[in-house]
Parts: C-alpha cells; sequence; structure tokens
C-alpha cells in the first residue's frame, strides 16, 4: 500500500475492524518512511462474468433494476428491492466465487423475487426464461402452486383460486 502523503511503497497495519455489517474490513495505516496515518477500506470484490466474457464487478443497483419493471405496478418498495439485492449478493458471496456467471445471478434473483412477490416473479421468468408459450407459463404457475413459498407457508399470504358457481 502506497503512502498517499510521501508514496513510499510500506506502510504497517495499527488497526483493524469490520465495517458496513462486515462487508468491508477498515484498516488503520502508518507509513514506514514518514510516519504518517491513513484508512484505507478492504472488500472482497464479486465478478461477474458476462455472456459475452467480459467481467464486471457485483453490483446490487444492476440487480434492483432489472427487477424493478417485473415488480410495476405490484405492491413491492424500493426498501423490498433493496433488500433483494442484498440477498442475492449474500447468497453468491455464500458460494465462496470470486467470479460467477450472470446466469447464475438470475437464478440467485428467482428465489428471493418468488418470495417477494410471485406476480413479480412470474413476470421476470417468463423474460430469464424466455418463456414462448402459453404451456411454459401454466407449467410454472402448476410449480407455484405445488411447492408453496416460504412466505405462504408462514401464513403471511395465501394464494386463493377462485371457485366456479
Amino acid at each position: 500500500m502506497n503512502c498517499p502523503f510521501c508514496r513510499y511503497e510500506d506502510s504497517r497495519v495499527v488497526d483493524s475492524r469490520p465495517s458496513d455489517e462486515g462487508t468491508t474490513i477498515r484498516r488503520r495505516r502508518e507509513c514506514t518512511q514518514c510516519g504518517s496515518r491513513f484508512s484505507t477500506q478492504e472488500t472482497a470484490v464479486l465478478s461477474i462474468i458476462k455472456r459475452s466474457g467480459a467481467t464486471e464487478p457485483f453490483s446490487r443497483e444492476k440487480v434492483i433494476n432489472g427487477v424493478r419493471k417485473a415488480c410495476q405496478n405490484r405492491p413491492v418498495s424500493d426498501d423490498d428491492l433493496a433488500l433483494l439485492a442484498q440477498r442475492v449478493e449474500e447468497s453468491l458471496r455464500a458460494t465462496g466465487q470470486a467470479e460467477i456467471e450472470a446466469q447464475e445471478v438470475g437464478m440467485a434473483i428467482l428465489s428471493p423475487l418468488r418470495e417477494l412477490d410471485e406476480v413479480a416473479y412470474l413476470r421476470y421468468a417468463s423474460v430469464y426464461r424466455n418463456f414462448s408459450s402459453l404451456e411454459d407459463f401454466e407449467g410454472e404457475i402448476a410449480l407455484l402452486r405445488a411447492i408453496p413459498s416460504e412466505k405462504n407457508v408462514e401464513g403471511k399470504s395465501q394464494v386463493t383460486s377462485p371457485q366456479l358457481k
């Protein structure tokens, strides 16, 4: 680490502590040449490998923007979307991999989105999984009904089917 004051190439760590809910490490450093102290923050980089082969850093904002359209006109707040993006990032980091395929990011979005709003989930899945027919939608709806989401199991929300009379 170069000293920001004298540009000397060596410094020693005086203090380290986690910050930002444990996602970064804040280090207090001292230059071994001039004795000046400065702070640094370290964050583990999570890279996304796009279909083109290019890599870019993971962005919660991109997750939010990608899901926002599916949540249009649904009872989903910006805070809900921020929490969803956080859950997606946590699940990707839990894999222990530094580089993740973009396809896996999309898959990681599906489960928390389903728990958040099943209609938004269906919209997102239809684009993400490239539904091309009514049967694709029917199959996904059948899965939604067959395997209840955690939200439905806890009793917070219940999907009811219209009854014919």
